[in-house]
C-alpha cells in the first residue's frame, strides 16, 4: 500500500511570518519542525499541451506519380496538336475552302475548350473557397476571434450575393456588421441568418432524391436499372446542393465531391444499412406490410437519404452550431409517411 500523506486542517498564516517557508516544488527536503511548509504549482500556462500525432503521416519526397501523369499530358497533347496541325495541312493541300473550314473547327474547338478549363478551374476554385470557409469557422468557433469572425462574415455575403432569396439575411448581417458581437457569436448569428433558407431547402431536395429512388427501385424489373437510376440520382442530387450552398461544380468539381463525400460516409459510419435503419423500418411495420421490392425500394431511399445528408455537411460554408443538424430519422420518416400513403 502507498504511504499517504497526513491530513492538514486549514490555517491562516501571514506572508511576512518567518515561520513560512517558500519550498521548490522539486524539493524533496523536509523543512524543520514549526514551520509552515508552501509548495507552488505549476503554471497550467506553463505545463506542456500534449497533440495528437495525425492519422496519415505527411508524405516525403518527390512525387513521381505526378510527373509521370503529367508528362502522358503532356504527350498527349503534343499527339494531338501535331494530328490537327496535319490534318489541316492535308485539307489545304486538298482544297482551300476545306482548309480554312477546319481551321475554323479547330479554333472553335480551342476556344471551347479554354472555357471549358476556364469554368473547371472556377469551380474547383469555388469549392475550395467553401470548404476553407468551413475550416474558419470551425475554428473561430473555438478561438472565438472577432475579426476573423468579421472577415468569414464578409466572404460568406460574397459567396451569397446573387441569392435573392437570401437578400434580408444579407441586409441583416450588414446592420450588425459593426456591433459589439463576440466572433463565435457573429459566426451563429450568420448561420442562422444565411444558412436557415438554405437548410430547409436542402432537407426538401433530399427528401425529393431519397424518394425519386424509393419508387423507381421498388417497380424496376432489373437490378442494373437500379444502380443507374441511383446513380444519377445521386450525382443530381450532390450537384444541386453544392449549387444551393454557393459552389458552381463540373466535372472535375463532381468528382471532387463525389470523393469527400464518400470519405466522410466512411469517417461517419458507411453507407450499409445501420441497425438503426432497419429499426425505423419495422417499427412502421413495414415488414408486415410491404412486399421484398417495396421493402428493397425504401432502404434503398433511406440510404440515398443518408448520402445526401453526408452531401449536406460537405458542400455547406459552415458548421452546423445555432441551427440542429438534420437527422436521418427525420427523412426517413417523411419517405416512409409518403410510402404509407400510397399503400
Amino acid at each position: 500500500m502507498s504511504e499517504r500523506s497526513p491530513h492538514r486542517r486549514p490555517a491562516t498564516f501571514r506572508l511576512d511570518d518567518p515561520s513560512v517557508i517558500v519550498m521548490d516544488p522539486e524539493d524533496s527536503s523536509r523543512p524543520s519542525r514549526g514551520t509552515i511548509q508552501i509548495r507552488p504549482e505549476a503554471d497550467p500556462v506553463l505545463l506542456p499541451v500534449p497533440t495528437d500525432a495525425p492519422l496519415i503521416p505527411a508524405r516525403r519526397g518527390f512525387r513521381w506519380g505526378t510527373m509521370f501523369w503529367a508528362a502522358v499530358g503532356g504527350l498527349v497533347l503534343l499527339g494531338l496538336g501535331l494530328s490537327v496541325t496535319h490534318l489541316i495541312e492535308d485539307l489545304f493541300a486538298r482544297s482551300e475552302g476545306l482548309g480554312f473550314l477546319g481551321l475554323a473547327f479547330a479554333f472553335v474547338a480551342a476556344l471551347a475548350l479554354a472555357v471549358v478549363i476556364a469554368r473547371e478551374a472556377f469551380g474547383l476554385a469555388r469549392l475550395a473557397t467553401i470548404e476553407k470557409l468551413h475550416l474558419r469557422a470551425a475554428e473561430v468557433l473555438a478561438s472565438d476571434n472577432r475579426d476573423e469572425s468579421r472577415a468569414i462574415v464578409n466572404d460568406l455575403l460574397k459567396l451569397a450575393h446573387q441569392n435573392p432569396q437570401l437578400a434580408r439575411a444579407r441586409a441583416t448581417l450588414r446592420g450588425h456588421a459593426d456591433d459589439i458581437i463576440d466572433g463565435a457569436d457573429m459566426i451563429k448569428l450568420a448561420e442562422r441568418e444565411l444558412m436557415t433558407p438554405l437548410d430547409q431547402e436542402a432537407r426538401r431536395l433530399v427528401s425529393s432524391a431519397a424518394q425519386r429512388v424509393s419508387i423507381v427501385t421498388a417497380v424496376s424489373p432489373r437490378a442494373m436499372i437500379d444502380v443507374l437510376f441511383v446513380f444519377v440520382a445521386s450525382l443530381r442530387m450532390i450537384r444541386q446542393l453544392a449549387l444551393l450552398y454557393g459552389g458552381r461544380p463540373g466535372t472535375l468539381g463532381m468528382i471532387r465531391l463525389m470523393r469527400h463525400v464518400i470519405a466522410h460516409l466512411a469517417i461517419t459510419g458507411g453507407m450499409a444499412a445501420s441497425d438503426s435503419l432497419v429499426q425505423q423500418m419495422l417499427g412502421h411495420g413495414l415488414a408486415a406490410k410491404l412486399s421484398q421490392r417495396l421493402g428493397e425500394g425504401v432502404l434503398n431511399g433511406l440510404l440515398t437519404a443518408r448520402l445526401g445528408l453526408a452531401a449536406i455537411e460537405v458542400t455547406r460554408p459552415l458548421p452546423f452550431t445555432a441551427l440542429p443538424q438534420p437527422a436521418l430519422a427525420d427523412l426517413a420518416k417523411d419517405l416512409l409517411r409518403k410510402r404509407d400513403g400510397e399503400e
